[in-house]
């Protein structure tokens, strides 16, 4: 429809000025008239009950308004139902100052109201509560024998699929064999920005929610569920979040308390969380691997088996979909994979990027490893003899897979012909240890339904509205490049607006969807548009379009024009113009193809190089280069693609070598919950990154053929960079993060 070509660019985020000059509003940076500050009183107990709050001299202090806490909410909506979000697990959600009973560390128990944020603060370090504490349990480990297998329960969440051929008999008979248990502890996602609502109080009822969130829509059907609001008298809005990586896919619960708060006091109510108490709701959860595998004399894998255990609190079952990737990645015949969870005294955890194949392929891909070792292959070489042509789990093709040409050229930009096979083998001229691994992963191609609208001005400007959310990867300037090439516009002709739910319908942001979606709803409403143009234009007086059908005309340049014939054109501005039409609206949606993708698995592919250097005395490790290439079918922006992979591979750095909440079990308290003490890496500790993007094409995911890269990026990280730790050291570290002591 038009020739102008803004997809595949490496063009710069339309949203860059705004957030480089501070125009750019978040969450608790809205300016709304009589704002109060509430502060959030947390738990010291992980489990018990309160058995009395003195408000009294606190309520007395000039300044406090009112102090929320279970004795004192209003009436709120009773079922579970009414507090589920839109992927809740299964299980009863946590009710905020619900009742007195304390369900982990950190839970919020009072909200402090005040006229100034000083004060609110204040007040809060002058409350005391009593507390009767119960014996708690917060330990994995001692829940071993105790783990279950969870329902469907919730949305995006599989059951593994049932077991293939005989894999306990297939790996008793095999030459080669492995088995071993993974373990990596509980990880916040941590965001530079708090999690912060602003509840403008409109007047009768009214409320604006300016909240850090990935889905608008979802916080709008929370918060009218249980506050019993019309949708109209609800709006919520976000159109810049200072990072989110899942946390924000559920309501957190300084929205609720906000809100509450608001209604309450007939008055708009600001509450912020403190980073502190960003360790206090969802987070990647502890998790224990154990895998089996085994090899045929020529290396192809006879069996393989893995079972994961993982946390979740005790009023909700929280599902990844941790080992499915394992009986879809390799070819085997001969497959058993098995999921359980176990209850502990901690909130419930949540989606953290690449959520479940983040963890699974951490256990597969070093097991991978140890089984190439023990069959006396490399690494690369193995994965290559066992390479999947279709997906075995679902026994259907993929609808497209260029995993191959991704173990290819990444291997010949890293150069990992020159890689000696041995442990310790190689060193640099310093005599730092020199290890090289690989790991990949596999992540969904999925597209959810989304709606869009679009108006153009007699100026010639188009703005394009979806509710979609905006997380830093780029969905503002993707979403523009899309409705700018589909119309023939320039990037400046173009605006786009999100996050607010006035506007159109969109899913959530999370889950690598949002390309696939919201860019598709932007396609075919840009469409619609051109439509409406192009009768408008053969209704000029002398038009050179009349008798046009859509397919023969090309939208380009600010113009409509034959495809056969570039000369008889039409200017957009003069089309407007002669209707007498101010602007030009039109809307549309899009939802998956079912019929046409129900015969194929859609996924995305990829596969990471690492290299490490380690120091042998002291034991400290670097990774110094990463080539991570990847198969996502088209990209649409390869300036924000590749920073959303550059951003990957720096957390799959954090994920190997630092990142780790501590619990300490006798208080059931993570203990490093600040930014001192959980270690993320600093610009010091990363080095030369380059990423690949193999060329894919795939027209039955979706009309535009992307498949969304922001969690398969991340997948084979922090494998790899074990795998060449191991091939630097000769010591298997098998606990994440690798640390000194484990190499010592």
């Amino acid at each position: 429809m038009s020739t102008t070509n803004h997809i595949g660019k490496p063009t710069s985020r339309v949203d860059g000025p705004a957030k480089v000059t501070g125009a750019a509003k978040y969450a608790a940076e809205y300016h709304v008239p009589d704002l109060t500050y509430g502060w959030v009183i947390s738990s010291p107990i992980a489990k018990g009950k309160i058995t009395k709050i003195h408000a009294e001299e606190v309520l007395a202090l000039p300044g406090v308004l009112q102090i929320f806490s279970h004795e004192n909410v209003p009436s709120l909506a009773w079922f579970d139902r009414s507090y589920k979000d839109q992927v809740a697990p299964g299980g009863s959600p946590f009710r905020p100052l619900h009742d007195n009973e304390i369900k982990f560390s950190q839970q919020p128990v009072a909200l402090i109201v005040a006229d100034n944020f000083e004060v609110a603060r204040y007040a809060a370090s002058l409350l005391r509560i009593d507390y009767q504490e119960d014996k708690h349990e917060t330990s994995l480990e001692t829940k071993r024998e105790d783990g279950f297998e969870p329902g469907r329960g919730k949305t995006g969440y599989m059951p593994p699929p049932p077991p293939r051929g005989n894999p306990d008999k297939a790996w008793e008979e095999a030459p080669h064999r492995m088995e071993a248990e993974y373990v990596h502890g509980a990880q916040h996602h941590n965001p530079m920005e708090l999690f912060s609502t602003t509840a403008e109080w409109r007047g009768d009822g009214k409320i604006t929610a300016y909240d850090k969130t990935q889905g608008v829509y979802n916080v709008q059907d929370y918060l009218t569920k249980i506050f019993g609001l019309k949708k109209d008298d609800c709006r919520v809005v976000n159109e810049y979040m200072g990072g989110g990586f899942g946390s924000g896919l559920r309501p957190q619960y300084q929205v609720f308390l906000a809100v509450m708060a608001a209604l309450e006091l007939k008055r708009s109510v600001r509450v912020t969380l403190t980073r502190q108490q960003m360790f206090s709701f969802g987070h990647r959860p502890h998790t224990l691997q154990y895998l089996k595998l085994a090899t045929n004399a020529d290396g192809t894998l006879a069996a393989l088996q893995h079972h994961a255990l993982h946390e979740t609190s005790q009023f909700e079952d929280y599902t990844e979909n941790v080992v499915n990737w394992s009986g879809m990645l390799y070819q085997c015949e001969n497959v058993k994979l098995g999921y359980q969870l176990a209850k502990l005294d901690v909130y419930t955890p949540l989606d953290m990027r690449a959520p479940g194949a983040a963890t699974g392929s951490i256990g597969l891909e070093v097991a991978m490893d140890e089984m190439a070792y023990e069959a006396g292959l490399d690494p690369l070489e193995f994965r290559l003899r066992n390479y999947a042509e279709q997906d075995q789990n679902l026994d259907k093709p993929f609808s497209s897979k260029k995993l191959r040409d991704c173990y290819h050229q990444g291997a010949a930009k890293f150069g990992w012909g020159k890689r000696t096979q041995a442990p310790r083998s190689m060193r640099d001229e310093s005599g730092k240890l020199v290890g090289w691994g690989i790991g990949g992963g596999v992540w969904d191609a999925s597209q959810k339904k989304s709606a869009a609208k679009a108006t153009i001005t007699a100026d010639g400007h188009l703005t394009v509205l979806s509710a979609a959310g905006e997380n830093g990867t780029g969905t503002y300037t993707i979403m523009t490049q899309i409705a700018a090439e589909t119309l023939g516009l320039p990037i400046e002709a173009v605006t786009f607006k999100l996050g607010d739910t006035d506007l159109p319908e969109a899913p959530l942001q999370g889950g690598s969807w949002t390309a696939a979606s919201v860019g598709t709803a932007v396609k075919n409403t840009c469409e619609a548009l051109g439509e409406k143009l192009l009768k408008l234009a053969q209704k000029m007086v002398d038009s050179p379009l009349k008798g046009a059908s859509l397919e023969d005309v090309e939208f380009v340049n600010g113009q409509i024009r034959l495809r056969t014939d570039a000369g008889q054109a039409v200017v957009l501005r003069d089309v407007l113009q002669a209707s007498g039409e101010t602007k030009v609206e039109a809307d549309s949606s899009a939802t998956p193809n079912m019929v046409k993708q129900n015969g194929y698995s859609m996924h995305s592919h990829n596969i990471v190089f690492a290299e490490v250097k380690v120091d042998e005395e002291l034991g400290t490790v670097h990774v110094t280069r990463v080539v991570n290439a990847v198969a996502a079918g088209r990209i649409l922006n390869l300036k924000t693609a590749r920073s959303q992979v550059l951003g990957s591979v720096v957390w799959g750095i954090s994920m190997a070598l630092m990142e780790e909440t501590v619990m300490d079990h006798k208080f059931g308290r993570y203990m490093n919950h600040n930014f001192a003490e959980y270690h993320v890496p600093v610009n010091a500790d990363i080095h030369d990154i380059d990423v690949l993007f193999v060329e894919e094409e795939d027209d039955i995911v979706n009309p535009l053929g992307v498949k969304g890269i922001g969690e398969v990026g991340m997948l084979g990280v922090a494998a790899a960079i074990t795998n060449a730790v191991y091939h630097a050291t000769g010591k298997r570290v098998r606990d994440l993060p690798v640390m000194i002591d484990k190499l010592l």
